[in-house]
């Protein structure tokens, strides 16, 4: 039994190049905003975690977050996949959060 006419929907076909780009571009976007949320993150963990004062700390921190981005923007165009960029960013993304979470250091408050 075939399916209508009508429900038919033509499949959609993209030429090399244009896969090409939509890569480039998702893993842009990783780099950009996951970079920015696993060094912000990072961040937030080595400021409450570092055995100094906490100023001292903050500053610590703060530096070694350029670092940190960085190497996640570098790290995002060195693997094979967009695939596998976004999830190199959200899994360690997700144990950090968790860890701060479980040290009551992240505060999801909106106001």
């Amino acid at each position: 039994m075939q399916a209508p006419a009508i429900l038919k929907m033509p499949r959609l076909r993209l030429s090399a190049g244009a896969v090409y780009r939509l890569g480039v571009a998702s893993r842009s976007v990783a780099a950009i905003g996951g970079g920015y949320v696993l060094a912000a993150l990072v961040t937030m963990l080595l400021s409450v975690s570092l055995p100094m004062a906490r100023s001292e700390a903050v500053m610590t921190a703060t530096l070694l977050s350029f670092a940190i981005y960085t190497c996640a923007v570098m790290w995002v165009f060195a693997t094979r996949s967009a695939l596998r960029a976004w999830l190199g960013l959200a899994i360690p993304a997700a144990v950090i959060a968790a860890i701060l979470q479980s040290m009551d250091a992240l505060s999801w408050s909106l106001a």
